[in-house]
């Protein structure tokens, strides 16, 4: 069995939980006596030493309580909870995305937040606009709160742009187009260098030896069915949606040309060695590495990962926007993860108020001060940004998209598993040039169908 349809499995074949003691959970409330030990997950080690502080400043102020934190990388983070709910010793505190919520919610493996909210006197209204809307379940039940927001844009190596004869201010109003690439696809071209310095617009480029490839190249990581800092720029500024209707769509968009020609062009960026291989980007060095390795000129890439760019030695790095589309506009996908509460947990008091906690401005003021991502309250997200440009990275791009309206939430669906099963191998097979970007009309038929019974 494929592996993600495994965890689908695994999920849909665990008993519903009961929750009609854990809807109250115990008053979390200022005066409510917590205590004990919970165990919290989260899979970005960058962010772990911050919310050591906030368990450590948690534990003080609820004498008599422990938070431990435990860290599994991104890739094996979902399988890993599965296997973990299926033997029993699940924790009981998540770090949760907006992508995986809705089959643990209908699954009953998450508690509902709504009393959370309400004793902890939660205003939703101070969190960046989009992210509590996230967590919502069909049953119009809350089970997450806001911990961060992200979006995408452009990373720049600002050496390899001089060297081209470009300069920052280059980079800020490009546009692409699925018939020549546009603007971007002319930069991409100039800035890519094959071994013998030729560059990709000159006579002579090398397309089979190339020493500086113009864009990067994430591989994995949702290249398929989402997609977020790799094709999603161009497809959703090509006139195209995800799904009929967000959060929840039923019918979803993958055989329309919008997708199908953007696939087809951001391919074809390949076989001009403008970008790298989908094997050579699937080698086991990551896009960041590359790029810290002088492979890459620019890179798409999330806001969660923009510090990590600048802390490359002998590299000089910038953000710079996504390109606009042949819309006009441009289109970065806007995210953000939250917390939540296993339903399974032996203790939901302490657990419901550490997530209270961790979406309070005692926790997000702490994660903001690490320059690492923005959390979701605005006053936390405004420190991060001075914590930014205190560091040496002007974060404006990012904020700049958000307020210019330059961004889409992120796509909420019931079986997420199911369709990256689908979509994530349909999309690499094109990748690596063993199927046509037509064939994609096929893998969006069969994500279709899982819809249909319900």
């Amino acid at each position: 069995m494929n592996k993600k349809k495994a965890i689908l499995a695994a999920l849909a074949a665990m008993p519903l939980v009961l929750l009609t003691a854990c809807s109250g959970g115990g008053t979390t409330g200022g005066d409510a006596a917590a205590s004990g030990s919970i165990t919290y997950w989260l899979w970005d080690s960058n962010q772990q030493p911050a919310y050591e502080q906030c368990a450590t400043d948690f534990a003080a102020a609820n004498p008599g309580s422990t938070v431990k934190i435990e860290q599994y990388g991104w890739d094996d983070y979902f399988q890993t909870l599965t296997t973990s709910l299926v033997g029993g010793n699940a924790p009981d505190v998540i770090t949760n995305h907006a992508a995986f919520f809705p089959q643990l919610a209908s699954t009953g493996q998450l508690l509902a937040l709504d009393d959370v909210v309400e004793s902890e006197k939660i205003n939703l209204d101070d969190y960046q606009a989009g992210m509590p809307e996230l967590w919502i379940g069909e049953d119009g039940k809350r089970y997450g709160l806001p911990k961060d927001w992200d979006t995408v844009a452009t990373i720049y190596n600002a050496d390899y742009l001089a060297a081209a004869g470009l300069a920052p201010e280059d980079l800020q109003d490009l546009s692409w187009n699925p018939e020549n690439g546009g603007t971007w696809e002319a930069t991409i071209a100039h800035l890519s260098v094959d071994k013998n310095g030729v560059r990709g617009d000159e006579a002579g480029f090398d397309p089979k030896n190339v020493e500086v490839y113009g864009l990067g190249l994430k591989a994995k990581s949702g290249i398929g069915a989402f997609g977020q800092t790799q094709w999603s720029p161009y497809a959703l500024s090509n006139d195209w949606t995800y799904a009929d209707k967000n959060p929840f769509g039923t019918e979803f968009n993958y055989a329309e040309s919008g997708y199908i020609d953007s696939i087809a062009w951001w391919r074809s960026l390949i076989t001009k060695g403008f970008m790298p291989s989908y094997e050579a980007a699937s080698s086991g060095v990551g896009i960041k590495d590359a790029y810290g390795a002088g492979r890459y000129a620019l890179v798409t890439d999330g806001s969660w990962n923009a510090r990590s760019y600048f802390s490359f030695d002998g590299i000089t790095s910038g953000i710079a926007p996504l390109p606009k589309g042949p819309d006009g506009e441009r289109a970065g996908i806007l995210n953000g993860l939250a917390d939540s509460v296993l339903a399974s947990t032996d203790n939901p008091e302490l657990s419901k108020k550490w997530v209270g906690y961790l979406a309070s401005t005692a926790c997000q003021d702490v994660v903001a001060e690490a320059a690492v991502v923005f959390p979701a309250l605005t006053s936390s997200s405004e420190k991060a940004r001075a914590a930014f440009e205190a560091a040496g990275i002007d974060p404006a791009v990012y904020y700049d998209a958000v307020a210019a309206g330059e961004t889409e939430l992120a796509p909420i669906a019931n079986h997420w598993v199911d369709i990256m099963a689908i979509m994530e191998p349909a999309v690499e097979s094109v990748l690596i040039f063993e199927s046509e970007p037509e064939s994609l009309k096929d893998a969006a038929e069969d994500v279709n169908l899982l819809f249909a019974n319900d």
